[in-house]
């Protein structure tokens, strides 16, 4: 259940890459929200840079003009939890989303304080069921590639495993200026996913995300999938603190 009835847009997501790297939590502190915590998988830290296709989007009616209701993301993300009683919320921080259009970056960053940045924009889906392949790539200095190939038939990840932690959190949160934090739900079914028989980054991201974590995303990623998606609901913040 939401902590906000009023709903702030529903979408489609389609066709998530999701390339993950175990990380030092050392470099993710100064991000963590207030009320929050660090998150973690069998004792590691992961963050999580992910591209997809916003599809069929409908804001609440209060925007002068209509935005975009087709269109790329890329973000790069760490994992949180709060305790709320005895439930735990599991939940995304974002350090910078990427979109194609300065309209859609500025309502995000208004509403919901995201660090949302407007960049030229691109996707390919390629291939057929022996073996497909997909890519997200936006211009920083020059162009940054996010790819991965897979095959098959999508599958529902297995309880209790990583891609079941990466894609199974259901609620956000961002740091306030006046040292609050936001929380807000997202719902969806939970997503059947390839597994990626190969994916990577290329790119320097650095003036968007900083050196430290730039030199993070060169490795090797620990894991990667492409999750089909579904339809989502995305509601609005409630204040913490």
């Amino acid at each position: 259940m939401s902590t906000s009835r009023t709903v702030f847009l529903t979408a489609e997501w389609r066709d998530l890459l999701m390339v993950n790297y175990d990380v030092d939590p050392g470099c993710l502190r100064s991000y963590v929200p207030p009320g929050t915590e660090l998150d973690s998988f069998d004792g590691k830290f992961y963050i999580s840079m992910v591209g997809f296709r916003f599809c069929n989007t409908k804001y609440r009616s209060i925007f002068p003009n209509p935005l975009r209701s087709e269109f790329d993301e890329v973000n790069l993300r760490f994992y949180v939890r709060r305790w709320v009683g005895g439930e735990i919320r599991r939940g995304v921080v974002f350090i910078a989303e990427i979109v194609p259009s300065a309209a859609i970056a500025k309502v995000a960053r208004w509403f919901y304080g995201e660090n949302y940045v407007r960049r030229p924009m691109a996707h390919s889906l390629d291939g057929d069921s022996a073996r497909k392949s997909i890519e997200y790539r936006w211009q920083e200095t020059g162009w940054c590639k996010l790819r991965a190939c897979f095959s098959g038939e999508p599958a529902a990840a297995q309880e209790g495993n990583l891609e079941q932690f990466i894609s199974e959190h259901y609620w956000g949160y961002s740091g306030r200026p006046d040292g609050a934090s936001l929380e807000y739900r997202v719902d969806h079914v939970p997503w059947k996913i390839w597994t990626a028989t190969e994916a990577g980054f290329e790119g320097d991201p650095s003036d968007l995300y900083g050196n430290e974590l730039a030199a993070v995303l060169k490795n090797p990623p620990t894991s990667a999938f492409v999750a089909e998606g579904s339809f989502v609901t995305v509601y609005d913040g409630t204040k913490l603190g």
